[in-house]
């Protein structure tokens, strides 16, 4: 068995305050390990400074081997944790930024960043769409990611099992009149590729958006393992077996059986 502990923070970030928002994860970070042996933190989207930040993101983004790193890779080592939050991303171009989430090791070493492929609305005038999709190997197998929106686009989480996930996370800001297509996509994404989906979206207000909570980790067969209902901050925690993912796949054979021939559609752009 490859059992892994994976907690849930529903966290509401304080807007344009990255020192609050550090000490609310770093605060979540040590309430969850101290209260259970945990493998893995997931936090939401933009979790470092909020979402409606506007212009005020060429302030807030930081490098990624910067000071918000190095606080939470001090964390996940005192806790001997994985931890994934969401960020905004600056290159040493000032104003490059991306919509990120950075893996952290139990240890406190950086795995490395994914950024947000599909971008909604006022983020085209923040933020690049990013243009790859890693895999960062763990003690516990391959784990992928994305953010947000990505949900909607099912390439993206076929594209990581393809590649060899075991587990995809999905740090998130979906807003509250949009909750049906949020647990439609995860139990989608989770179903459709087999695999376990770990999907932690934000909650509060921001001056024009009410985020609607719910995360959830979703299993290859589509079943919901734990999820906070209320969108209020807390925390789910859940211990799964990833060994599982092996006994779905062999059992609807779901990859063996697809024709790609037959979906050169899907790489056209319009």
């Amino acid at each position: 068995m490859r059992e892994v502990t994976i907690a849930l923070a529903q966290m509401a970030p304080v807007l344009n305050d990255n020192e609050e928002n550090l000490r609310r994860m770093g605060s979540f970070i040590q309430r969850i390990c101290s209260e259970q042996p945990t493998n893995l933190i997931v936090f939401p989207e933009l979790a470092l400074s909020g979402y409606e930040c506007g212009l005020n993101f060429t302030r807030l983004a930081e490098r990624v081997t910067g000071h918000a790193v190095s606080y939470i890779a001090g964390k996940a080592a005192e806790f001997s944790v994985y931890v994934v939050f969401g960020m905004p991303v600056k290159e040493k171009v000032e104003s490059i930024l991306f919509n990120g989430a950075v893996v952290i090791g139990p240890d406190g070493e950086l795995l490395g960043d994914y950024r947000k492929l599909h971008l909604q609305g006022e983020e085209r005038l923040a933020f690049r769409p990013g243009y790859r999709t890693p895999i960062f190997e763990t003690e516990f197998g391959g784990l992928g990611v994305m953010i947000g929106w990505d949900m909607a686009f099912p390439e993206v989480a076929r594209g990581l099992a393809l590649d060899g996930a075991d587990l995809i996370v999905a740090p998130s800001a979906w807003m509250s009149d949009q909750m049906e297509p949020w647990r439609a996509y995860a139990v989608a994404r989770a179903c459709e590729n087999a695999i376990y989906i770990a999907a932690a979206n934000r909650v509060g207000k921001e001056p024009s958006y009410t985020f609607g909570g719910e995360s959830m980790l979703v299993g290859p067969r589509g079943q919901v393992h734990t999820c906070l209902e209320d969108a209020v901050e807390g925390y789910a925690v859940a211990t799964v077996d990833l060994d599982e993912i092996r006994a779905v796949r062999e059992e609807s054979q779901i990859f063996q059986c697809r024709q790609p021939a037959a979906y050169r559609a899907l790489v056209r752009k319009y």
